[in-house]
């Protein structure tokens, strides 16, 4: 069985962890399985360097930034393969582009374009543990990275070149759970999810699983585990379809703080002023979530939608560069709100969930400032200081349920065989 492991900074953050690490590698490895293994950056690594950056220049160049970022993971792996060494095992660290991980020219949030696997398959061919430099690849001769979470992303790319049977996700956390559980007591660990709905949970605000990194896996058919690198605890596998899961109507309550909400008023019509305006925010990289418009009357129309509270300034800026262009009349924005939202692939054939989830929360005097829907999400925009009442209310409206069947006997040996 051929195994894609990555480990998070939180899971390589001291040599106590490293060597920890490396006794769950050689447990794989010594089982008869073949092991590729990325590694994130040791604890606050990236974030130390970012400061000593800054203390050089608070605009730092992205290309020399991107250099930097690139030796934290660097480190790690070395560390790693010296662990792995320790343990009659032939560890040997990969930088990305030792890897063959081939990026668009793009520096802080680059997309991998091909993983050139030659060197990896010759390793592993040589009887060799590849460690892998997880969130860096290159373009040309520049080295890049891929911005936040890329090591997921780095992970499931190797797995799908490889056409790895497994991808393991190592973090801090046992598994996808129905909701945060430092939020919701009662938060229960869910043994399988869908790709749809994991894909949901992250962009919507869960943390476990960057959202690109699931993106890959859904589109390459990547088996993902989602395991804690602390304890032998089954994780969650992240599949393409929740089998037995489909009778549940909601899976989860994903959620995200510091949300913004930004309201044009009376924009003209007969400008197209809509394009105008997500246009020019598209091209100043401000990030839209949730969008609703409403005609108020035949000439002018009014948009509001949301953006991470940090980028308020930024889109507000953006915002005053277009009034000579299109004439509205006013911009209204409000901070403190946050985001709610229930997701789960039963709701495709299961009407009426989105008004139970606004009668949940109007029970509660809860107030919704705005919504979106999809086929198996709703999100509501409503105060922050609401959010952790919110949440659990509808936890315990939906999910209060006994825990669901676990995986088969066979689906457990296969996923976890060695462990």
């Amino acid at each position: 069985m051929r195994i894609v492991q990555k480990y998070g900074g939180t899971s390589v953050g001291s040599i106590e962890r490293i060597e920890a690490v490396a006794d769950r590698v050689a447990k794989a490895c010594n089982a008869g399985h073949q092991c590729v293994v990325v590694v994130s950056a040791m604890g606050h690594t990236t974030d130390e360097l970012v400061r000593l950056a800054r203390a050089i220049d608070s605009v730092p160049d992205s290309r020399e930034m991107d250099a930097l970022l690139s030796t934290g993971e660097q480190v790690s792996a070395a560390l790693l393969a010296m662990a792995l060494q320790k343990r009659g095992l032939s560890g040997r660290s990969f930088t990305g582009w030792q890897a063959g991980i081939v990026t668009e020219q793009v520096h802080g949030s680059a997309r991998i374009e091909d993983v050139k696997t030659e060197a990896l398959r010759s390793s592993l061919a040589a009887g060799e543990v590849p460690v892998v430099t997880g969130f860096q690849g290159i373009s040309g001769e520049t080295v890049t990275t891929l911005g936040r979470g890329g090591s997921d992303t780095t992970a499931v790319a190797v797995a799908a070149a490889l056409h790895a049977d497994l991808c393991e996700i190592y973090t801090d956390v046992d598994g996808v759970y129905t909701t945060d559980p430092r939020v919701v007591a009662g938060a229960r660990k869910l043994e399988r999810i869908s790709y749809d709905e994991m894909l949901e949970m992250a962009n919507l605000g869960a943390q476990v699983l960057h959202p690109r990194a699931v993106e890959n896996a859904k589109l390459f058919e990547v088996s993902l585990v989602v395991r804690s690198s602390f304890s032998d605890e089954e994780g969650t596998l992240v599949v393409e379809s929740a089998g037995y899961e489909q009778h549940r109507v909601v899976t989860g309550i994903a959620f995200e703080r510091e949300v913004a909400r930004i309201a044009v008023l009376g924009i003209p019509r007969e400008q197209h002023g809509l394009a105008k305006v997500f246009g020019y925010l598209a091209e100043r990289g401000v990030n839209v979530d949730v969008i609703v418009q409403s005609l108020v009357q035949a000439e002018t129309v009014d948009v509001s939608f949301t953006v991470k509270e940090e980028d308020t300034a930024r889109t507000l800026r953006v915002l005053d560069e277009l009034r000579s262009q299109l004439s509205y009349q006013e911009i209204v924005a409000e901070q403190g709100l946050a985001k709610v939202s229930i997701v789960g692939a039963g709701m495709i054939s299961n009407p009426g969930v989105a008004a139970r989830m606004f009668s949940v929360l109007a029970e509660g005097e809860i107030s919704i400032k705005m919504v979106s829907t999809s086929e198996i999400k709703v999100s509501c925009i409503v105060d922050s200081q609401e959010l952790d009442r919110a949440v659990q209310q509808l936890h315990e409206a939906f999910l209060a349920e006994a825990p669901e069947k676990g995986v088969t006997s066979k689906e457990v040996s296969v996923t976890h065989s060695y462990l």
